[in-house]
């Protein structure tokens, strides 16, 4: 059996903004030997990561003017360490006294840099969900959308509904408390494996308990050494581990939805797509690992192949990919819009998400890609070898 495939080391950064050049020296270092150890024992590591505080809480006295020349020298600093991804923090609209005219220095900060990312609360455990959010998300949404190239700055920008800090995974990614390691794999290939399995026995469609049962035993097996090697690594570099996000990330032809499917419940989104997103995600939540982020079923459109398939086939909607959510995780991801797409049925779409998560207390986030100069019906045709291409649907 093949060793899993680590999508993500994310380092989470105690200090506040603004943070110093060094510290972003010293967090390279750390991470750069995560890389080495991981890889020296067999692994794939994909990406290394930053996560900090919410950089809108550190900088609240801040002019925009002042915050955008500090992000845009820390670009600058990234670039020089060859480090490709950092999160700058989520900004906590759902707080009451937030003001909502600050959410336009993120599109700022995005279009201007190719590094970060960053996101919007529109609701919280504490404050629950403050719907006035929802449209000035919207407007930044399809803000990014023109003004970045194919859109793509929407790729590094999501709206979070009582999604906690301590994420691996991005946009979602923000930080609290000590300088921490985190683990995210790319699960996807796991599920298939344990599924296939499962299957030779002959019987179909698979038995759910079965199902949650072999998923959670291979995921024990085969991400406890992943999980070893991490807390010995933090402990040598004097850091916290955060855990690990077991959430089975898909990446083009490595399919979750193919792994749906191996259960024989028929296509992705017909009758039973809801009780196999419901059966893997006990799987996950099954182990006895230490995990951290959502920890649960990753559909995204645009990054999965048979997913973004079955999208364009009409077999699955938003409506349903949040009805999945209801029992997995994590929301609607990479869903593609039609570019002239009016702010006011995102912003709808977008109320959806958070009212399910605060309804059900638990963290879902939206990232929504409305394409530039593509209306319903026509196939997207994004150039990222992240992206897989579909149609864009009603």
């Amino acid at each position: 059996m093949s060793l899993p495939t680590i999508r993500t080391i994310t380092l989470g950064i105690a200090a506040s903004h603004p943070i110093a050049h060094q510290t972003f020296v010293e967090a390279r270092q750390i991470l750069q030997q995560a890389r080495v150890r991981y890889e020296d024992a067999g692994y794939e590591l994909q990406t290394l990561r930053l996560s900090t505080r919410p950089f809108l809480d550190d900088l609240a006295n801040w002019s925009p003017r002042a915050i955008l020349e500090y992000v845009q020298d820390r670009q600058l600093l990234l670039n020089e360490l060859g480090l490709e991804y950092c999160s700058l923090g989520t900004a906590f609209a759902s707080r009451p006294a937030f003001p909502l005219e600050r959410l336009s220095l993120l599109g700022d900060i995005l279009i201007a840099t190719n590094s970060m990312s960053t996101t919007v609360s529109l609701a919280d455990p504490e404050h629950g969900m403050r719907p006035e959010v929802a449209l000035p998300v919207a407007q930044l949404m399809l803000r990014l959308a023109h003004e970045t190239p194919e859109g793509f700055g929407n790729f590094r920008f999501a709206m979070l509904a009582c999604v906690a800090p301590g994420s691996p995974f991005f946009p979602a990614a923000y930080h609290a408390g000590p300088t921490s390691l985190g683990c995210g794999l790319q699960g996807a290939s796991l599920i298939t494996e344990a599924l296939q399995t499962l299957q030779a026995d002959g019987q179909r469609p698979l038995d759910l308990r079965q199902i949650t049962e072999s998923v959670g035993n291979l995921l024990e097996e085969k991400v406890r050494p992943v999980v070893s090697l991490g807390q010995q690594i933090a402990r040598e570099a004097g850091v916290q581990f955060e855990g690990i996000d077991l959430s089975p990330a898909p990446m083009g032809e490595v399919s979750i939805a193919h792994a749906m499917e191996l259960c024989g419940y028929g296509r992705f989104g017909e009758p039973g797509t809801l009780a196999v997103a419901a059966a893997l995600t006990a799987a996950l939540k099954s182990t006895s690992l230490p995990t951290c982020g959502y920890n649960g079923l990753m559909l995204p459109v645009l990054e999965d192949a048979l997913l973004g398939q079955r999208w364009a086939q009409g077999a699955v909607n938003a409506h349903q990919l949040l009805l999945y959510s209801a029992v997995c995780g994590t929301g609607l991801d990479t869903i593609p819009l039609a570019g002239d797409s009016t702010p006011e049925s995102i912003a709808h779409l977008l109320l959806d998400v958070a009212t399910l998560a605060v309804r059900y207390q638990k963290p879902l986030s939206a990232r929504l890609f409305p394409v530039p100069g593509r209306r319903a019906g026509d196939y997207t045709q994004f150039t990222s070898p992240y992206l897989t291409n579909t149609r864009i649907a009603p």
